[in-house]
């Protein structure tokens, strides 16, 4: 690779048989590997962008440009960068030290989506003036989510919505799309969602439908805690179906060992709603164990309901205490054991890096009573190793189906998604094309979050450009080492700013807030 910067204009060096009028441009990339971001092959291309925009895509040394930067990366490949529809970066983006994003942008994802799970803000035009006061490393968008109106009009309470909530919920999902949130995200399986019934869904996924959002969806049930795995995906298209929106499953798997297999039946399923007219995606992120937290993973959802102290006072209750047991205990066996259930992430450095069954026995204490001491003390992040490779693949290869991390602390997904869907399933297994990872990276994201303008390399796109070494690029977190930033990015363009140089961020913040 040969970097050349000259403060007068650069005539390329392929002149003599180039067109004999310059084009004037901020920046040009030079490469014999790019990959515009649909499923074509490489192509030996020059990229150039003026100010935040595309502005000319020509062959290779076919155009003479005048430009006080020319990069030629030689035989690296250049790329849309990637969008991750699916992230939990939010805190990161708002805190004063790590709001570049750097542990995405050395991924290659110059684009975050937030609100996922039924978090999102509503307050979305407070958000952006917040977060591009302060600067960003990445862009990002934002879902409103289901779980924060719901909480914000009536708490976690279980219960079923009044009329006048779900009016008021569904205002406040109606300020948020007006503000440009791209749809509505829920997370069912989590409370207060999981009190919701389907319908109070519908209704406010009705108002998204309304400003072209789509539906995305933490489904009720990845497993057998509640109603299962094929009924929650079931649920799911019946609230696109009734509410005339496109529905996007979330971090799609078969979680544990009750539902292993159930990857055939669940595609079959989306498979008939897409041939009778419906819109049905999905991401995925490329790792056998989940992440969450050791109260989400194993505790009841009855049980964790109102507040901290409602959940100690029902473990106290002696006429309750059995059947929460056996209710912890079942969700052991579903998750494959207590030693598929790593702890990653909490305050007592005692307990990282230890399976729940390594606890158990250090405390003299069955899994399922260590739990219910555990849930007392400071929240424990788990890694839970419950899905199986069979599953994974097929969801993989499925052309709907793009790349995602749900990153978060404790889980190397945060920092290596990207790199390790290319290591392992493009690289060694053979699963995807290099075309195909790109695609399902950038431009099949960009499309059906409805992203007009990225996630393709041509005239007119948003300058988020990614330029990576096939031969380096790779994951170097793993869950003994969640949070290692991944290598073989040398550079990252993002809205026409160059963010990382030869493989080092340069601290600039370029990232906008995306509104729909």
């Amino acid at each position: 690779m040969k970097s050349i910067s000259l403060i007068g204009v650069m005539i390329s060096s392929a002149f003599l048989t180039a067109c004999a009028t310059p084009f004037h441009a901020d920046m040009v990339i030079s490469s014999n590997q790019v990959y515009v971001g649909n499923t074509t092959q490489a192509q030996a291309l020059d990229i150039a962008i003026c100010g935040n925009e595309i502005c000319a895509v020509t062959p290779k040394g076919s155009q003479t440009y005048a430009t006080k930067n020319f990069l030629d990366v030689g035989d690296q490949v250049v790329s849309p960068g990637f969008i991750d529809p699916h992230t939990h970066s939010l805190a990161e983006l708002e805190s004063k030290t790590a709001n570049a994003n750097l542990n995405y942008l050395t991924q290659g994802v110059t684009t975050v989506v937030n609100g996922n799970d039924g978090g999102g803000p509503f307050d979305i035009a407070k958000t952006k003036r917040h977060l591009e006061s302060k600067g960003i490393g990445t862009n990002t968008a934002f879902f409103v989510g289901h779980n924060t109106v719901r909480r914000h009009v009536m708490g976690s309470v279980e219960r079923a919505a009044s009329p006048s909530e779900i009016d008021t919920m569904k205002s406040l999902v109606k300020q948020a799309m007006q503000e440009g949130a791209f749809g509505l995200s829920s997370g069912l399986y989590y409370v207060p969602g999981n009190f919701a019934a389907t319908d109070e869904v519908v209704e406010l996924a009705k108002v998204a439908a309304q400003y072209n959002g789509i539906y995305e969806t933490h489904l009720r049930d990845e497993s057998t805690f509640n109603i299962g795995f094929l009924r929650a995906l079931e649920e799911a298209l019946e609230i696109g179906k009734k509410a005339n929106i496109p529905v996007h499953l979330a971090h799609l798997k078969a979680l544990g060992v009750d539902v292993w297999g159930q990857s055939r039946d669940a595609v079959k399923l989306i498979e008939a709603a897409q041939k009778n007219g419906q819109i049905v995606t999905a991401d995925q992120y490329p790792w056998l164990a989940s992440g969450t937290s050791i109260r989400g993973a194993l505790v009841p959802q009855w049980v964790r309901a109102d507040s901290q102290q409602a959940m100690v006072a029902r473990l106290d209750d002696q006429k309750q205490k059995a059947n929460i047991a056996a209710q912890i205990s079942e969700n052991i066996r579903r998750r494959g054991g207590a030693e598929r259930v790593l702890i990653t992430v909490t305050e007592r450095s005692d307990l990282v890096g230890k399976t729940l069954a390594d606890i158990a026995h250090d405390m003299a204490l069955t899994p399922t009573e260590a739990v219910m001491q555990l849930i007392r003390g400071p929240r424990l992040k788990i890694a839970s190793f419950n899905m199986s490779e069979a599953d994974v693949e097929h969801f993989m290869v499925q052309p709907w189906v793009v790349s995602s991390s749900d990153g978060s602390d404790g889980h190397p997904r945060k920092y290596a998604s990207f790199p390790q869907k290319y290591t392992v399933y493009v690289k060694q297994k053979k699963l995807l094309t290099l075309a195909q990872f790109i695609n399902r990276s950038s431009y099949a994201t960009a499309q059906l979050l409805g992203l007009s303008n990225r996630g393709l390399l041509q005239v007119g796109s948003m300058a988020d450009i990614i330029v990576f070494d096939l031969k380096n690029y790779s994951a170097n977190a793993d869950f003994s080492h969640w949070n290692k930033l991944s290598s073989g990015v040398e550079h990252v363009i993002v809205n026409g700013i160059q963010v990382i140089e030869s493989g080092e961020f340069n601290r600039q913040l370029p990232g906008k807030v995306l509104t729909k």
